[in-house]
């Protein structure tokens, strides 16, 4: 059902942005007095197709490949390679009678619509639900490094001051893209020093390989215990496994120790523990081997002795204390504002995965494909997170199509610049030969981001 839940949103968001997207080019097109033959959400590929119907001049309908959607536009080079109607005298209606300048508007309809798209979104999610985020300043007990924070010089108990010199005010700020695609300086106070520490250029591929809990945390004292693994195996299909949903853990050293839900740890090996990590950096160095805790449950004491597994867990889930949040409502014309800046820093956060990735200084391997973009939506539907990952998506959908490929919007547009500097149209050869250069491209762009997620389920 989880599976079901994710595949559910993410082909419901895309839809929604496609049929957009494709929205763009039609009305550019119909603009201009262009005929527009056909108007589809996913592809009629080898014609066949789930339903269509006609009205006036143009065919819309619903094909049976859900990679995306497209618009046959009359006397146009695209995916659908009618190289008959090439072959025959131009028409007044159709695209490659008309201006450069016209031409070049309808291939840009369908990005200027997925960014109108991902600001209103944007916009009216941030009027709605205003936003929240963990105020730096109030984290007291500064923060628990993972392994990947470890790794840059983090200790346990630092508390953030700056990136690149600016006061960190939000919390929420060390996962964003300022550190994930900058490579700042992260300035921390430690014993009531000032310590600067770089974040890598590559710390992207250490949380795509590790996780982002890998990082850093606010440090949180643990309460009572919330969930104790057993042995119980969880049967999966394989959609479910596409998905991202994982089987239970096999090893549960504290389920055979005797630790119950509810139960409030106080010390580990004889030294009493107030933090989540104080526990996990113990258990991480006693692999393999048992450890001693001591738990309160009903008022009374009790000595424990699970044997970590060799992961560095012992099978619980901790509660840990109420972190403070600070919410902030924006007016109408406010929100519209703060739409605006998170579009245009969402289009340049791609931006910049797409030049790292291009640079050699992020892996490719970071490249998503739906069963990676499902796993993010989740397998519960809330209206806030579904609108601000749809949001995302069409600005990454309004990058992706500027990309200079051929067979992309991109492409067309940069044909088209060329045309209008010669004066005169590439050739219908060219054009067509690069469509197929293009497809190949796209194509193996497409089988390299389904084999990158299909192989992290399994763990490579």
């Amino acid at each position: 059902m989880d599976g079901l839940i994710m595949a559910g949103q993410l082909l419901l968001g895309l839809s929604i942005l496609v049929i957009l997207h494709e929205l763009g080019h039609f009305l550019a097109a119909r603009a201009f007095g262009i005929k527009v033959e056909k108007f589809y959400l996913f592809f009629d590929a080898w014609g066949f197709k789930l339903f269509s119907f006609k009205v006036g001049d143009t065919e819309y309908g619903v094909g049976w490949l859900p990679l995306g959607g497209y618009v046959k536009i009359s006397g146009m080079i695209d995916e659908s390679m009618d190289t008959e109607q090439m072959a025959l005298p131009a028409e007044p209606w159709e695209f490659r009678s008309k201006p450069a300048w016209q031409r070049l508007i309808v291939m840009l309809g369908g990005i200027i619509v997925n960014i109108i798209v991902g600001i209103f979104i944007f916009w009216m999610v941030t009027f709605k639900y205003g936003e929240d985020y963990i105020p730096n300043d109030q984290l007291t007990n500064g923060v628990s490094p993972g392994k990947v924070g470890r790794a840059i010089g983090i200790q346990t108990g630092d508390k953030i001051l700056a990136l690149n010199g600016q006061k960190v005010i939000k919390f929420d700020e060390l996962l964003s893209s300022k550190v994930l695609l900058g490579s700042p300086k992260l300035t921390v106070s430690r014993d009531g020093k000032a310590i600067d520490l770089r974040v890598p250029e590559t710390i992207l591929d250490s949380l795509s390989k590790h996780g982002i809990k890998e990082f850093v945390a606010p440090r949180n004292p643990v309460h009572a215990v919330l969930a104790v693994n057993d042995h119980t195996p969880e049967k999966l299909s394989l959609l479910s496994r596409l998905m991202g949903k994982k089987p239970a853990p096999t090893v549960a050293p504290a389920f055979d120790a005797g630790i119950k839900k509810g139960d409030s740890i106080i010390a580990v090996n004889g030294n009493p523990i107030i933090f989540r990590d104080q526990i996990t950096d113990v258990a991480d160095k006693n692999r393999g081997k048992q450890i001693n805790l001591s738990i309160i449950r009903e008022g009374k004491t009790i000595e424990v002795s699970p044997k970590v597994a060799a992961d560095g867990t012992i099978g619980v889930v901790f509660g840990t204390a109420k972190l403070p949040v600070k919410h902030i409502d924006f007016g109408f014309f406010e929100s519209f504002g703060v739409g605006a800046e998170k579009t245009w820093t969402t289009f340049a956060d791609n931006a910049k995965g797409i030049w790292k990735m291009i640079t050699g200084k992020v892996s490719a391997r970071n490249i998503s494909s739906p069963i990676g973009i499902a796993k993010v939506y989740g397998a519960e539907f809330e209206w806030e997170k579904f609108w601000s990952l749809t949001g995302l998506i069409s600005i990454a959908l309004a990058f992706m199509n500027l990309l200079p490929i051929p067979a992309l919007d991109g492409g067309h547009v940069v044909f088209l610049i060329i045309e209008m500097i010669k004066g005169k149209p590439l050739g219908d050869k060219f054009m067509e030969r690069a469509q197929v250069v293009g497809f190949v491209i796209l194509l193996s762009l497409m089988v390299f981001a389904f084999g990158n997620d299909i192989l992290k389920l399994f763990g490579k």
